[in-house]
């Protein structure tokens, strides 16, 4: 679409592209002013005394919003930091790549807190919704400016005579305070679904941690579990050469074809020691397992040779047992059992693996508990579906409102209060 076109639909052109007309072009510098942070290093920080904001929990942050902080410092400590205040804009000083440099964050708390050396500062004026700015300030045409300012190689910096040379659109301050509350809204969900599935998350620990040791039984099932070696309940597939078989990768979340990974094939041209796997067997990492690091087939394929493939016995539900592979006590035997000086080469082959003694229920009980295992599953794979669409709606929905493609009515009362208040 051209400039004229543009203007006929109500844009007009501008440094950056196409705006609203009834927007502007800002740079960085005339929203408010910039200043640095001041050290606070890794040691002082303490479980109780003063907020504090190191860049690091910039990036870990959810999204572009802090209201609360976990980290604090002692008042001897703060004396010499740079005090923020509810509005500012807190940017990332350094990062290790030049993709994530400057990311920014609107600080919303009520409460006195204090910033690190690696945080620049920006107390914005007030024209400006701090929050809508924050959205803003991680829009695609403000992150290549940051990216093309960024300086270093192995650390990346950027400093505040850069940032204020930024450029962005800005709409008036009553639309900002509507954009800002509309975007907010979106967060607020997404946070909502995110805290649902941590809770879920960890009623699921809960259940392994009871259902897996017999702490807990379920309805129907009483009889005492009974001590055996995992050679009682598995053997080694070592089936080589199955060359019209597909490749299949292992991962933390299952296996799956080679084909649908968006990593990079890195596997051997010559496939000939590469192992088959069948539905229903389970693939370990030989020098991982103590971490964790096994997962259960559904497809019949080849996998790498450095994995130890355990084929179940006809008493062996192994849907129970790649559940019980990744519990603390077993992932600490497995380790005990591993051969190697250092963790670095340890192996636990199945000579080590089938030695291993667990008690455990019948089969019967084995498949009970595992389907209760799997509907916890299925529910929190249900909800990240969840939140993965609302992340997309909310970011297409940004590229909307943030461009001025899609305006939204400006609800004067709610501007009134807005969010500088939340």
């Amino acid at each position: 679409m051209n400039s004229e076109q543009y203007s006929q639909k109500g844009f007009k052109s501008s440094a950056i592209g196409p705006i609203p007309c009834d927007w502007e072009i800002k740079e960085l510098g005339k929203l408010g002013s910039f200043i640095k942070g001041k050290g606070i290093l890794k040691e002082q920080i303490t479980e109780k005394g003063l907020p504090c904001v190191r860049y690091g929990e910039i990036y870990t942050t959810y999204d572009f919003i802090i209201k609360e902080i976990n980290a604090f410092i002692s008042e001897e400590v703060a004396i010499e930091s740079q005090e923020i205040h509810k509005g500012d804009i807190l940017f990332a000083g350094s990062g290790e790549t030049i993709e994530e440099i400057g990311k920014a964050v609107a600080f919303m708390g009520d409460y006195k807190a204090f910033a690190g050396g690696d945080v620049i500062i920006l107390s914005t004026n007030g024209y400006v919704d701090p929050i809508c700015l924050s959205y803003f300030l991680e829009t695609d045409i403000v992150r290549k400016q940051k990216r093309k300012l960024g300086q270093g190689h192995s650390v990346v910096h950027i400093y505040p005579r850069e940032l204020s040379t930024i450029k962005l659109p800005f709409p008036p301050l009553p639309e900002q305070t509507t954009i800002a509350i509309c975007l907010s809204a979106w967060d607020k969900a997404i946070s909502a679904f995110t805290a649902l599935i941590y809770q879920k998350e960890l009623r699921k620990m809960w259940l392994m941690q009871q259902l897996l040791t017999g702490k807990k039984r379920l309805k129907g099932f009483g009889a005492e579990w009974k001590e055996f070696h995992l050679g009682e309940m598995f053997s080694e597939r070592t089936e080589t050469r199955f060359f019209d078989l597909p490749l299949l990768s292992v991962g933390a979340n299952g296996i799956y074809p080679q084909s649908d990974s968006t990593k990079k094939d890195s596997s051997n041209d010559d496939k000939s020691k590469y192992k088959r796997i069948c539905p229903g067997d389970i693939g370990y990492n030989t020098m991982r397992m103590w971490q964790g690091r096994s997962s259960l087939s559904n497809l019949e394929g080849i996998v790498s040779p450095a994995y130890t493939i355990v084929k179940p016995k006809v008493n062996a539900d192994s849907h129970f047992f790649s559940y019980l592979f990744k519990t603390r006590k077993l992932m600490n035997l497995f380790w005990h059992n591993s051969q190697g000086l250092v963790d670095d080469t340890l192996n636990c082959k199945f000579k080590d693996f089938e030695i291993v003694k667990v008690k455990l229920p019948d089969k019967e009980e084995q498949t009970a508990i595992a389907h209760v295992l799997q509907a916890t599953d299925d529910e929190i794979i249900l909800y990240k579906a969840y939140l993965e669409k609302s992340k997309e709606q909310k970011k297409g929905l940004m590229q909307q409102l943030l461009t001025g493609k899609k305006r939204l009515k400006i609800n004067q009362r709610l501007c009134k209060s807005g969010n500088k208040n939340e």
